[in-house]
């Protein structure tokens, strides 16, 4: 259906933009600016957007099938201090987590922290838990704007009282797992912003518990922009600072109490992470090994950047490792096999003790980037695992065991689904691995593909939360495993970034074509969804392969390259993953994949709805307002392109859940209403 709507109007100006003597028309540039006239046009988009998406006549079915699927966004695994053990927990219905504690995992005696003692309009957002090794003191992390950045907060465990001293920086995020405490619960490392979040310039700090004053370190080889994760050694005697998110190596290590920071590995291009287990360094590396391996690196080695004086422990096999953990004098090692998690135990020396028995196939719930996967470790292995049909459940392993422990089961589970592996052969001959998830009775129908392919980052076969509608509904849902990710090792990344970044939008056309050509999916109702990296992967598809959608909504999209490049986190990611705005040529031909630079008049878009949030940090919210002012203005009369920029919402990471279930709804409304698919009408 084409549209009759009418936008609120977006003024030109005669602008330009680019880098290295290369410019580009730039003519929605005041849409970067926080002015008045920006919001209020912002507030006019998205008023729009709504009224379009709640007039559908099964919006409320829609959002009531959301709610039932919908994860909560923290869901933190449980972390022990002293004897007792501390999560956070949804309770009572309420749209923010509660801190509890207990004896056993989710075995709730107390709680600590309730969000509903603050103000209802202001409700604070757990973004991490950490109790100090004797089980004394609980840190936690709270933000209250949506944009990650958050503070830290000190709580008396015996009391339950909010301690007078914590430091007041702000930390830029939960990506470092908040704080590290000294081993014998003195004082805590952390990393925080030394100037606004925009400037994304950090410091490691020293918190003393005695004085509440933070002692700034001075850590060799960490450049401001670097997020650093601090550990300890299972002996307690040493900390160690590992450096860079996607290739992190332990730049640094320092003797407890009052000890330098020393140089440990600053030289070795690679991703390097692991601990200080005895006298050892044992760590998980792509050096020489494209899916991984494990070596260990003497502390007192001479050359600890000569690889050649490493001994491996686990060498590299089929599977693409990804998180090494120790746990009870044993070595748990997660990776990916043909897309799904495997986890396989080791000794120390690196004799193979059996694996973890999953319960279906699935992933590890990780974090995304090597840097953050470096865990506390304790005498078991507590983890998170998913898989296409059933939510997160959290499980405990012993070394030894024959068995797992079910800590928590799955919410959702969904019932007559059925998952499919496919392969897509792309542009240069690569298989591209994809899932198809339907009901069993579903043959073909519509469909809503999505993807990443990006910076390191696996895709993991994972519950697909409130996508799940789409199955229910008679729909298929299809995940892909796009270059540029992880799922293979260090190659399937390096397959899809900087000059081999277009292989991962290549890659999402082979699958959109792949579904057709089998007869699973037909283009005029097939959509596309994906965030961040996953929101320019859609914009390339509407203004590179338009003919391929019926619908795309980008979520939290990095639409606008030369425009980010105006900001220190923008620049960053883009010599990390895109090109180098140094080089004209480097810049020529990042232009051929800046969606809002490729817009032009007189295409056959497909409908289009943008969900952004006005705090994100990492994809401001310009990339969604340039490039939907572009869009409509090229596509006045085809199909709808609607936006909508959530206030006191970030990149998703700590969204509130009312607000939470508001926005993932009307994506999906317009994705249903754009492909033929109604939602089930169930009380289920």
């Amino acid at each position: 259906m084409m549209t009759g709507i009418e936008y609120p109007a977006a003024r030109t100006v005669d602008a330009t933009d680019g880098q290295a003597g290369v410019e580009f028309p730039d003519p929605y540039q005041w849409l970067e600016d926080d002015s008045d006239e920006v919001r209020a046009w912002q507030r006019a988009q998205a008023a729009l957007a709504s009224s379009q998406v709640k007039a559908w006549p099964h919006y409320e079915t829609l959002k009531s099938r959301v709610d039932h699927y919908l994860l909560k966004r923290f869901a933190s695994v449980p972390r022990q201090g002293g004897d007792k053990w501390f999560w956070g927990e949804y309770v009572d219905g309420q749209s923010q987590a509660s801190l509890m504690m207990g004896d056993q995992p989710f075995q709730s005696t107390r709680c600590l922290f309730d969000p509903a003692e603050f103000d209802p309009d202001n409700l604070p957002f757990l973004s991490w838990v950490v109790p100090s090794p004797d089980g004394s003191v609980v840190a936690i992390g709270l933000c209250t704007d949506g944009s990650e950045a958050n503070t830290i907060h000190l709580i008396d465990v015996t009391s339950g009282k909010t301690l007078d001293n914590p430091p007041s920086q702000v930390l830029p995020d939960a990506w470092m797992g908040g704080i590290s405490w000294l081993p014998d619960s003195s004082g805590f490392y952390f990393q925080a912003f030394t100037k606004d979040v925009a400037s994304n310039e950090k410091a490691v700090y020293l918190h003393d518990m005695d004085s509440g004053q933070q002692q700034p370190q001075d850590i060799n080889d960490v450049m401001p922009g670097d997020w650093v994760h601090i550990s300890i050694s299972d002996d307690d005697r040493l900390a160690i600072a590992h450096a860079s998110l996607m290739t992190p190596s332990p730049v640094a290590i320092k003797t407890l109490p009052d000890g330098e920071w020393e140089p440990f590995i600053t030289d070795v291009q690679a991703s390097i992470t692991g601990y200080v287990l005895g006298n050892d360094y044992v760590a998980l590396t792509d050096l020489d090994a494209n899916r991984g391996r494990v070596v260990s690196i003497p502390l007192d080695s001479p050359t600890p950047n000569d690889p050649a004086t490493w001994t491996t422990v686990i060498p590299e096999s089929e599977v693409a490792m990804r998180t090494l953990i120790p746990a009870g004098g044993h070595l748990y090692v997660s990776g990916y096999e043909n897309t799904y998690t495997t986890v396989n135990i080791y000794n120390r020396e690196g004799e193979p003790g059996g694996s973890v028995l999953l319960s279906d196939r699935g992933a590890i719930m990780e974090m995304p980037f090597p840097l953050m996967n470096i865990a506390p470790h304790g005498d078991s292995y507590v983890f998170t695992f998913s898989s296409l049909t059933r939510s997160p459940g959290t499980y405990r392993h012993t070394p030894g065991a024959d068995t797992l422990e079910e800590l928590k089961a799955p919410d959702r589970i969904l019932k007559g689904a059925v998952v499919e592996d496919f392969e897509a052969i792309s542009e240069d001959g690569t298989a591209i691995p994809y899932h198809v998830v339907r009901l069993a009775d579903v043959e073909s129908g519509p469909s809503l593909l999505y993807g990443y392919g990006g910076f390191n980052a696996p895709w993991p076969p994972v519950f697909p939360a409130q996508m799940a509608t789409i199955i229910e509904a008679g729909g298929l849902f299809v995940h892909m495993h796009l270059r540029g990710g992880a799922e293979f090792g260090r190659s399937w990344w390096e397959g899809g970034r900087l000059k081999n970044k277009t292989n991962c939008y290549k890659d999402l056309y082979a699958v959109a074509e792949d579904l057709a050509e089998r007869g699973l999916s037909s283009h005029d109702r097939m959509a596309l969804t994906g965030g961040s990296n996953g929101g320019m992967l859609c914009g390339m598809a509407i203004t590179e392969r338009p003919d391929l959608w019926s619908a795309v909504v980008p979520v939290v999209p990095f639409l606008d390259l030369f425009g980010a490049l105006r900001t220190p986190y923008g620049y960053t990611g883009c010599m990390m993953e895109f090109g180098d705005p140094r080089d004209a040529n480097e810049v020529r031909r990042m232009a051929q994949f800046s969606p809002y630079n490729r817009i032009e008049p007189g295409h056959d878009f497909p409908a289009v709805f943008i969900d952004a949030g006005d705090t994100d940090p990492r994809c401001p919210p310009f990339h969604a307002r340039k490039f939907a002012a572009r869009l409509q203005a090229a596509n006045p009369d085809g199909q709808p392109v609607l936006m909508h920029v959530w206030e006191n919402v970030g990149h998703g990471w700590a969204t509130d859940d009312v607000i939470t279930l508001e926005e993932k709804t009307e994506g999906l409304a317009f994705i249903m209403q754009h492909t033929g698919l109604t939602p089930l009408e169930t009380t289920s």
